[in-house]
């Protein structure tokens, strides 16, 4: 591996890994805390808020951390495009595709780079490689891509309970259509 693709993969896991260990500290820390955090997913559908809210931490600091060390990269990639999918599924795609308007762009953007990653490998930088664990191309992209739509498809199927639709309103008579008694 040459010196600028050591590089280039060191700062995609350590960028990747930083800015899931904010998203989930933001989770934790920011704005509504872990209870609007709660709030937040229990909105989309999602039982069991606080326990949705507290997996969804721990998935994005523990992803980020892995990626940062560059240990078990395909599945700390796999943590990533799970947490994405659901985001870009649930809170994300009825919007559309420009972040700007809360669509997909920026979870579809984590997710891709995150398998990529996953095919690449973690580098000659890396936990993985230093220990001689390191899974890359095919092998670590269908382990990544496995593992979150195992892992995506288990939470929704567990714990996604979208609200039914309103029932239509039933349109009320005008004063002149009602019967007079």
């Amino acid at each position: 591996m040459s010196h600028a693709d050591t590089t280039a993969l060191l700062l995609i896991r350590l960028v990747l890994g930083a800015v899931m260990i904010a998203h989930g500290l933001n989770h934790w820390r920011g704005g509504g805390r872990i209870e609007g955090t709660a709030r937040w997913f229990t909105g989309l559908g999602l039982r069991h808020g606080t326990l949705q809210a507290w997996a969804s931490v721990l998935t994005e600091v523990g992803a980020g951390v892995l990626l940062l060390a560059g240990l078990v990269t395909p599945l700390a990639c796999a943590a990533v495009i799970s947490v994405m999918l659901v985001a870009g599924l649930l809170a994300h795609r009825p919007n559309g595709f420009f972040v700007f308007k809360e669509g997909y762009e920026y979870v579809l953007t984590l997710a891709v780079l995150s398998l990529a990653l996953a095919v690449l490998g973690p580098g000659d930088v890396s936990v993985d490689e230093a220990a001689g664990i390191a899974v890359t191309g095919w092998a670590g992209g269908a382990i990544a891509l496995g593992a979150a739509v195992a892992a995506t498809t288990g939470l929704l199927g567990t714990c996604w309970r979208p609200n039914p639709p309103a029932p239509e309103p039933t349109p009320t008579p005008a004063p002149h259509e009602q019967e007079t008694r």
